[in-house]
């Protein structure tokens, strides 16, 4: 055994070291938010859920990822050009302002981390400016008068709104808030010009969310696995996991390399309890006329595995899966009950199909 040079740390005891050290820091609000921020991001990427912390340290879930968050804008305020000031400001205060500003890019958060600063704008008009400074990012050509400045960007917002509303007390308190956020003079022109004119520019409606609902179970289909195409071994058929879907939506998941087919909602798939799918060419079945085939995909049940002389039933026969019913109870293990056998949808003429105007004709 090789003995350990002085002073070597265990790296597994040394982890823990300094999680229970950040934990305390955290338990005693020591260091400012930005620190704290920091520490229970460590904690989390080493493993700690929000739970465990809060417990540890009285921080709720909640409060977690706002400081989590805030710190991390913090960090682009401090690269990307924030004056000092607002620096000051914010790491003393203001989690939740820096928090509403995480959807914009770094540059963006600076100059709005600045612009809050300077105006002392609160958690709501925070969230306002985020989104009027986002909404700006996306137009692909500056406004008439607006310029790139932040400033300008939620100016214009006002703007836009109190062209829009008819209610001159509404509309004067737009014109004001555009007014003390205008970076440009030609951003304030615009605004001005609103007092003067008073016609209200129509709001375009949003359009309706394209809202469907499942009417019956027939349309919601089963994902159902694929085991693959025969010739299969009983091993093949095994190695399939237990699927388990997830309501409403029967969603399911999976890890690996795996295919996956879905089916309508028949009641018979439905009430299956672990189905599975094989592919095989229509001659392999029992009964079938064998000088005419086409695949088709068999839904067999592994948890139905008691013999009944009305059902096919999958068994083992030269150490490959089979087809087969059974008149008799047979000696022999069942591995699964066939509940369905799809056949693919049948197209006359192919090239037809791809033509609509010959079939108008």
């Amino acid at each position: 055994m090789t003995d350990l040079p002085p002073n070597a740390h265990n790296p597994d005891t040394t982890g823990n070291d300094n999680a229970q050290e950040l934990l305390r820091k955290l338990r005693q609000k020591q260091g400012n938010w930005v620190e704290w921020g920091t520490a229970i991001a460590t904690l989390q990427k080493s493993g700690h859920n929000p739970q465990e912390i809060f417990e540890a340290t009285g921080f709720e879930p909640i409060q977690q990822n706002q400081v989590m968050v805030g710190a991390q804008v913090y960090n682009s305020i401090e690269k990307f050009g924030a004056s000092a000031a607002a620096r000051s400001h914010y790491s003393t205060r203001g989690s939740d302002v820096l928090y509403e500003l995480r959807l914009l890019t770094h540059e963006e958060r600076a100059a709005a981390a600045e612009l809050t600063f300077i105006h002392k704008v609160d958690l709501d008009g925070a969230r306002e400016v985020a989104k009027a400074i986002k909404d700006y990012s996306w137009l692909r050509n500056l406004p008439e008068g607006f310029s790139a400045h932040v400033g300008d960007a939620v100016a214009y917002q006002a703007w836009k709104l109190a062209r829009q509303n008819s209610d001159l007390a509404e509309r004067s308190r737009l014109i004001a808030k555009g007014l003390r956020f205008a970076h440009s003079d030609s951003a304030r022109k615009q605004l001005e010009q609103l007092l003067v004119d008073f016609t209200v520019v129509p709001k375009r409606p949003a359009p309706l969310l394209p809202f469907y609902r499942f009417d019956s179970e027939d349309e919601l289909p089963r994902i159902l696995p694929v085991v693959g195409k025969f010739p299969l071994t009983p091993q093949d058929l095994q190695a399939v996991p237990f699927i388990t879907a997830s309501e409403p939506f029967q969603i399911v998941k999976f890890a690996g390399e795996q295919a996956w087919v879905p089916l309508p909602g028949w009641q018979v798939l439905l009430n299956a309890e672990d189905p599975v799918v094989v592919l095989a060419n229509s001659d392999r079945l029992p009964n079938q006329p064998k000088n005419r085939q086409e695949e088709v995909l068999i839904v067999v049940d592994r948890a139905q595995r008691q013999w009944d002389a009305s059902s096919y039933f999958v068994v083992e026969q030269a150490g490959e899966l089979d087809i087969q019913w059974l008149e008799t109870e047979p000696d022999i293990s069942i591995l699964g009950k066939v509940i369905v056998i799809v056949r693919p949808k049948r197209i006359f003429d192919e090239e037809v199909t791809k033509e609509p105007w010959l079939i108008d004709e």
